[in-house]
């Protein structure tokens, strides 16, 4: 730390709060070399706040140490926010640097405070004067007080001085390593794009994704050909579409050796150094592994509850698979006796299969689901519906690229709830997949209002076409939606509570998920689904296939992410010792894996391989992508009670607002969701929801 400084040039944008509406940062202003001498005067400035609370002659009190620590690091909380969400939605090569730079020092300004033993003494005593009866704080703030004091603990503070340099040591190398997979990895999916010199190979395409490659072909100067970006999971979109099977065996080969083809943006060996690292740091501060410390902060508490929900599914989910197999190999040979099917096959043959079944296929579909249409009347419709709500583009605002837009959110008194930012388009500068980020986290004790950002990752159609999404894509925006909403509808005292970014991270999709549902509406389906050459409404009968078909293909989906999810747990419940050092050990290690757990499919793959898995090895989801199914067992069980109390309606949004969305993390999210539905959370409405058994 001896890098940081205290003094920041006051004509550095970060300087001080930013004047926008909201604290939305000054994306005019913000230039690449403001970030170094912000974060680091950010880092020094937290560190002399917590000094002064550290010392404080006082007894520990809420107020001169809980909300102190609450208060402390609003610089680096200003710079950090803006820093990391530009290095995953806009980055540069100086910004990369940079993020290889500052992560390490990040780590250790971390350990730095929850390493410190004199402001543990002072958390400490405020928890024992609870515990003991003398001190009675409301339910919030008791809350913060346990999961402060909790993480205190977690961090290693109570650990001899050797252990405790060994856990900076791990610390620093572990998130200078998670950036390093990141930057790999979207190098390697650039540098593993398809090109193809014909349009005749993109036969199947439609039309606006065949002009959209052209244009990708242009950005990467190679005009005259087309470019097939890939996106983060292993099944890429265009393999649903494309007739010509050399083409679709090149893209699937292509998507899946992401990070494992050699050369300089190989991921393996930096993945099997963070799998030892973390099983290492696990067994410093006394857990069995890494997904032991990671379940044990979440709702599920340890990885038994983990593994129990996720591996009694799979002989359900394989069977589901393999019936589905049967419908696949049966459509190949009809086109080609003899011939097997192959993974680059499925995608194609399902959507045959799907169109024969269901008289629906994506390519009718897409016309009438252009992105804007989607926004306004799907997406933003259902949430003024549900929770009175309204949006309004500012478009004198701006944010951190030009194809971001920005929306302003009033509630239903005409209050101001925030921000809402939406980058959706894909780009070489930003990584794959769809996320949230919150530039500004509400919270009552700062006076903040929510500041959020979707990104997705559509491909833009050249200039002046309409932007026509694939159904998978409506379903992601109305998700990310959903984190968003987590975000703007917050309204809790303390920052670390803000809902959105203050819940346990094995509940954190809940939200998101439940707002997919409404893209399924047929009352709000029917609103944004309209033709974008004539304003038609899609036809009745195509909305009730739709939701007819919500199963088709259920045993695919969710053995994939079965397979993904426990080959996280695979890497995370091993000692460090069982890992693989070697890179070339990677695949065994994964094939084995998927193995144990009654995987191994060749048809279907795991929607990450472990060398792409950046939800694990590069973000934030480290032996807890078990998550979205755990979320999911919510998710459904409440779609079950929107339909049981009405559904759409005005009522049945505030009371999921006031139960879940506004409480964060100052609330136990189990306990709100049984207050909610009036019982703990079942399991059969989401079995049922992916077409399995209803017993296990």
């Amino acid at each position: 730390m001896s890098t940081a400084v205290a003094f920041l040039d006051p004509a550095n944008p970060f300087a001080k709060p930013s004047p926008l509406p909201y604290g939305l940062p000054d994306f005019a202003a913000i230039q690449e070399e403001h970030f170094r001498p912000a974060l680091l005067a950010g880092m020094a400035q937290e560190r002399a706040e917590v000094e002064e609370i550290a010392t404080n002659p006082e007894p520990a009190t809420v107020g001169n140490t809980l909300e102190a620590l609450e208060r402390s690091g609003a610089l680096l909380d200003r710079v950090a926010s803006v820093f990391f969400n530009q290095t995953s939605a806009d980055s540069t090569p100086g910004l990369d640097e940079l993020e290889e730079e500052i992560a390490p020092l990040l780590a250790a300004h971390h350990d730095a405070i929850y390493l410190d033993a004199r402001l543990f003494a002072r958390v400490d005593a405020l928890h024992r004067s609870v515990s003991s009866g003398a001190l009675t704080l409301d339910a919030a703030t008791a809350r913060l007080l346990d999961d402060l004091h909790r993480d205190f603990r977690r961090a290693g503070v109570t650990l001899a001085e050797d252990a405790q340099q060994r856990l900076r040591a791990l610390n620093a190398e572990l998130s200078e390593l998670e950036s390093v997979f990141g930057r790999e990895l979207l190098a390697d999916t650039n540098a593993s794009a398809v090109v193809v010199d014909d349009s005749a190979e993109l036969a199947g395409l439609p039309a606006d994704a065949i002009a959209a490659a052209a244009e990708a072909a242009i950005a990467r100067d190679v005009p005259g050909r087309y470019l097939l970006a890939l996106q983060l999971p292993t099944q890429q979109p265009e393999l649903a579409h494309l007739t010509n099977r050399a083409v679709r065996e090149r893209v699937h080969r292509a998507s899946v050796q992401r990070g494992e083809r050699g050369g300089e943006h190989d991921t393996r060996a930096t993945l099997a150094r963070i799998a030892r690292l973390r099983a290492e740091h696990a067994a410093l501060l006394g857990y069995p592994h890494h997904a032991s410390y990671v379940a044990e902060d979440g709702t599920a508490k340890t990885t038994e509850a983990v593994l129990g929900l996720l591996t009694g599914l799979v002989p359900a989910a394989v069977a589901n698979a393999r019936r589905e197999a049967g419908d696949i190999q049966t459509a190949v040979s009809a086109d080609a006796p003899g011939v097997t099917a192959e993974p680059w096959d499925w995608a194609y043959y399902a959507e045959r299969v799907r169109a024969e079944r269901f008289h629906l296929d994506d390519s009718l579909l897409r016309p009438y689901l252009e992105l804007d249409g989607v926004l306004r009347r799907g997406v933003f419709h259902a949430a003024t519906e549900l929770y009175g709500i309204s949006f309004s583009e500012r478009r004198d605002l701006f944010g951190y690229h030009p194809q971001v837009r920005v929306f302003e959110v009033h509630d239903a008194d005409g209050t101001g709830l925030g921000l809402y930012l939406l980058d959706a388009y894909t780009r070489d500068s930003k990584r794959g997949g769809a996320w949230m980020n919150t530039l500004v986290d509400q919270n009552h004790l700062l006076g903040e209002r929510s500041v959020v950002v979707n990104n997705l990752n559509i491909v833009k159609p050249p200039a002046g076409q309409p932007t026509l999404l694939a159904w998978d894509e409506v379903i992601t925006l109305f998700h990310e939606f959903g984190h968003a909403l987590h975000s703007l509808l917050s309204d809790v005292r303390y920052p670390s509570h803000c809902a959105g970014s203050g819940v346990p991270p094995d509940v954190v999709e809940y939200p998101s998920q439940v707002n997919e549902m409404w893209a399924w509406e047929p009352a709000i389906l029917a609103r944004y689904a309209r033709h974008h050459e004539t304003g038609e409404t899609m036809p009745r009968e195509w909305i009730a296939t739709l939701n007819a078909a919500r199963q088709f293909n259920g045993g695919f989906t969710t053995t994939e992410y079965l397979a993904a999810a426990l080959l996280d747990q695979a890497w995370h419940t091993n000692a460090a010792d069982r890992l693989p050092l070697d890179p070339a050990e990677v695949t065994a290690f994964e094939d084995a894996a998927l193995t144990e757990a009654g995987l191994a499919l060749p048809l279907v793959p795991p929607r990450y391989r472990s060398a792409n898995f950046n939800h694990v090895f590069g973000g934030g989801y480290a032996a807890a992508y078990y998550a979205y199914l755990w979320s999911e067992v919510l998710d459904a069980d409440t779609v079950e009670w929107f339909r049981e109390n009405g559904g759409l309606t005005r009522a049945n949004g505030d009371r999921f607002r006031d139960a879940i969305l506004s409480r964060g993390g100052s609330v136990d999210v189990m306990a709100a969701f049984a207050q909610l539905r009036g019982r703990a959370p079942e399991l059969a409405p989401l079995l049922a929801r992916r077409g399995l058994p209803t017993t296990l």
